[in-house]
């Protein structure tokens, strides 16, 4: 996140972690897990978020494959 006032960073932050809690966190029962199994779960949406999940916008790539075919990632 961004410094305060920088609203247009400070939304794709706040967007993503929504989406994360709706996506991943919500559904697994949160208020039975511990605190490192939300951790963990937590790592492993985001390894999800940027090697696995594919988007029209970047043409059917993950964010990775998208970075690495444009030089801007190893």
């Amino acid at each position: 996140m961004s410094a305060k006032g920088c609203s247009p960073d400070n939304a794709a932050a706040e967007g993503f972690f929504g989406r994360m809690k709706v996506e991943s966190v919500y559904p697994e029962h949160w208020e039975e897990r511990t605190c490192e199994e939300i951790i963990d779960l937590a790592g492993e949406y985001i390894h999800w978020y940027n090697h696995s999940r594919i988007k029209q916008s970047l043409g059917w790539k993950s964010p990775v494959e998208y970075r690495t075919s444009q030089g801007l990632a190893v």
